[in-house]
This record gives structure tokens, sequence and C-alpha cells, in this order.
């Protein structure tokens, strides 16, 4: 009889995962590798793309990297018919790619707005539907994975059309829950709450006072690190997912639901 953890090992898989070299994008990817599975990275530096994969490669997966913007949709096509040429298959893909900006709402403007929704929610719809395209095709199911945010939950200041953004990704999920269930495709969000990275900290003053806010109000005392996300990212990508679809789950140490 197999016992459940070995449920959890993902070799022979193959996962896409946007922006992947540095950030969330490439806490998920090292996740999946320490359980096994292959990656395709993209990002839109080549130079970081290879410094990341050579990181990972050292866990003893294959890697294929990619110059990949996901705001154009042509790179988008290119870069997946280019990783299932090299690679095979694409059995996972988690849509991390995005960016983050802080305006005062009534301050908004058109460049801000439509920058932050092209990377952000564009950029997640072309790159979930070119892979659905091979999931369909390949016929043999598959696993979509979305990064979204607490922001979907709870407003935050200076950050509302990050938050729409984002919040529209969950719908999303739900809708191609729905209609590619019946292919054996799975779809759902991860949540984060604040994630110490290298975007969150690139000021470390303001990274500092959020890091204390979240230590203050969160049940489990601390903000979060991009490991914190690894066993939502592996099971989702696990067939002990294989139930679950159009969800999204909160990662945050309990500071959503506490409140």
């Amino acid at each position: 009889m197999t016992r459940p953890e070995n449920l959890f090992d993902l070799s022979g898989k193959v996962a896409l995962v946007t922006g992947a070299n540095s950030g969330l994008g490439f806490g998920f990817a090292e996740g999946l590798a320490r359980a096994g599975s292959d990656l395709i990275l993209w990002g839109r530096r080549t130079d970081a793309n290879e410094q990341a994969a050579e990181k990972l490669k050292s866990l003893g997966v294959k890697v294929h990297t990619d110059t990949v913007d996901v705001t154009d949709e042509a790179t988008i096509v290119a870069g997946v018919a280019s990783a299932i040429s090299v690679m095979g298959k694409i059995d996972t893909v988690v849509a991390n790619a995005g960016i983050a900006s802080q305006k005062p709402f009534i301050e908004m403007d058109p460049e801000t707005y439509h920058n932050l929704i092209n990377v952000n929610q564009h950029g997640v719809v072309f790159t979930l539907r070119e892979v659905a395209r091979h999931m369909v095709e390949r016929g043999a199911g598959g696993s979509m994975i979305v990064c979204g945010s607490g922001s979907i939950f709870q407003g935050v200041p200076t950050m509302t059309h990050y938050g729409a953004a984002k919040g529209a990704l969950a719908a999303l999920a739900k809708g191609i829950a729905a209609e590619l269930g019946p292919h054996g495709i799975r779809c759902n969000v991860i949540a984060p709450g604040f994630i110490i990275t290298e975007m969150t900290m690139a000021d470390p003053e303001v990274g500092k006072l959020i890091v204390d806010s979240v230590a203050a109000k969160a049940p489990l005392g601390r903000a979060g690190n991009p490991d914190d996300l690894w066993g939502a990212a592996i099971y989702l990508a696990s067939d002990l997912s294989r139930y679950h679809t159009g969800d999204t789950l909160i990662i945050d140490g309990g500071k959503i639901s506490s409140n």
C-alpha cells in the first residue's frame, strides 16, 4: 500500500512557473523542485533566469528557461510551444508573474492602472489559455495554480487597483474549473499574505514597518517567507488534490481569518 506522503512526490511531472527568477516565483519553483518536479522558468531577464536555473538544477531536476514577457501574447504562445518542444509536456502551471504599486485611488492614472492590469490579469489569462490548449490536446489533465493575494479579501489602502486585479483571478479560476473540469484540468488560487521578498522589501524602512505590523496582527506572529507557500503549491500540483478545484487557499498566518 502506498504511504500517503509518497503521493506528494512530483517526480516525472513538469511545471511551468512565470516570474520565476526571484521572489515568490523562485520560491514556488524551488518548492516544486524539492518535491521532484522538472521546471520551466519564465522571466523577463535572461541573466536572472539562468542564475535561478543553476540554483534549481542543484536539486537534481531538469530546468528549461525562456525569456518571456507575459504582457506580450506572442511571446507567451512561443514560450509554451518552446517548453513543450524541449520538455515534452506541461503538467502544472503556476501563473505567478505580477507587479505591485501604491497609489491613492483618487490619484489613479490610466498608465499605472493599465500597466498593472496587463501584467497581473491579462498575463495570467493568456498564460493559462495557452497551457490549457496544450492540456486539452494532450488529454492527461493538469493543475493550474494562480498566485493571488490576501488583498482579494481585505482592502489595502493605496493598493485598491492591485486588489481588484488579483480579485479577478479568483473568478477566473472558478470559471476555468467549471469549463475545463471535464478535461481533468483543475484551477486554484493561492492567496498569500505579506511575504518577505526582494520586491516587498525594496524599501527596507517601509518593509520593516509592514513586517512588524503583520507580526502584531497575525496569530502566528510573523510575516511569511516564500517557503511558507511550498506546501500549498506542492499539494495543488500533486495527485492528492485531484478532487480540489475552483478554490482559493489563504496562506497568511491566520491574519485574515482571525479578523
